[in-house]
């Protein structure tokens, strides 16, 4: 009697222990998983986080920026429950060497070169934070993913045992691109010039290129000719209107002596009987009936125009040649079929 009382006492004990840690597991990482200043913890928290901000006061500017360490602080102390093996306990905190194998991973996936899986923008010079999952994110967005989820939990994998450790391999990225854009660029202008200055003393094997080349060195040659004769521009100008001014009375004089005189009446006879043979119907600019005589009693329009034949032998309407001498800029029109100087007369 007194050993089944013994043996009932000690499994009422344990399961009073298993619920007490059952209890204590689920406040502290459930209901309560940030603690307040009075928990011993976050003294160490403080500790490690001051050692850190004192070790990188040691460095300059550039050796902070590409100095990579563990976001996480110091993990919690076991719960009574993952201290009984109740409950798993968290995994152990990552060395360099499995940080450098995770690092691996992530560089033969390509993430860093990627854009972030959160926001879709790439890393350029933003912070970025490799997790022991081997995928990377923008640091502002993980830390948003985790505010709005209340809970660690990695976006893609759905890891929430994971550690946080901020990397730069996506800076050295951007910085590398930019560097090469740069030097594309700068390599591009210097290959411009030497093609510029290789095209003025070479000469190209393309006829139009070959043309376009001649022709400016002809021009550079003419424009040195200019700048080293000394001329007086005035006086040349005043050359070239004396000299269009004799070749206009050159051309006057020309124009006189093959002016053509009026015919006389047996001319105009042949020049009649010329037309008939020719047997010319129709007017050459409106393209329309010509009628020497019109019939009487007719009411065609193309009957009633009056006609004109010139000294060269050709018929018109008398409207129609008017309408092309009004046009025409010559002082002495010529013949619209063969363009010769002309009389005419009404038939």
């Amino acid at each position: 009697m007194a050993m089944r009382k013994g043996l009932a006492s000690k499994a009422s004990n344990k399961l009073v222990i298993t619920s007490a840690a059952f209890q204590d597991h689920i406040t502290r990482s459930l209901l309560f998983p940030h603690f307040s200043p009075k928990d011993p913890l976050w003294k160490c928290k403080w500790k490690s986080t001051r050692k850190r901000v004192e070790v990188n006061g040691l460095q300059t500017p550039d050796q902070q920026e590409e100095t990579e360490y563990v976001l996480d602080s110091a993990p919690p102390p076991l719960t009574l429950a993952q201290k009984l093996g109740l409950v798993a306990s968290p995994a152990e905190r990552l060395t360099e060497e499995d940080w450098t194998r995770v690092k691996m991973r992530s560089v033969h996936h390509g993430d860093s070169a990627q854009p972030c899986s959160i926001c879709r923008e790439e890393f350029h010079l933003h912070p970025q934070v490799l997790l022991s999952c081997s995928h990377v994110y923008h640091r502002a967005c993980l830390r948003a993913v985790e505010t709005l989820s209340g809970r660690k939990c990695c976006p893609m994998c759905r890891n929430d045992q994971y550690q946080t450790r901020v990397i730069r391999d996506a800076a050295h990225l951007f910085r590398h691109q930019c560097a090469t854009r740069i030097q594309a660029c700068w390599r591009g202008r210097v290959a411009r010039r030497r093609y510029r200055e290789l095209r003025k003393s070479v000469c190209p094997k393309d006829k139009r290129l070959r043309r376009q080349f001649f022709e400016a060195k002809l021009q550079e040659l003419n424009d040195s000719f200019v700048r080293h004769c000394r001329t007086d521009t005035e006086a040349f100008l005043s050359e070239i209107n004396r000299s269009l001014s004799s070749s206009r009375r050159v051309f006057e004089q020309l124009k006189r002596k093959h002016d053509v005189s009026e015919p006389q009446e047996d001319v105009w006879d042949n020049i009649h009987s010329q037309v008939i043979q020719r047997g010319v119907k129709d007017c050459p600019i409106c393209l329309t009936a010509l009628s020497i005589a019109p019939e009487a009693g007719s009411s065609s329009q193309s009957q009633c125009r009056h006609t004109v034949m010139l000294s060269c032998s050709h018929l018109f309407h008398q409207i129609c040649l008017e309408a092309f001498e009004s046009f025409s800029t010559e002082s002495r029109p010529s013949c619209p079929l063969c363009r010769s100087a002309y009389c005419k007369k009404l038939t």
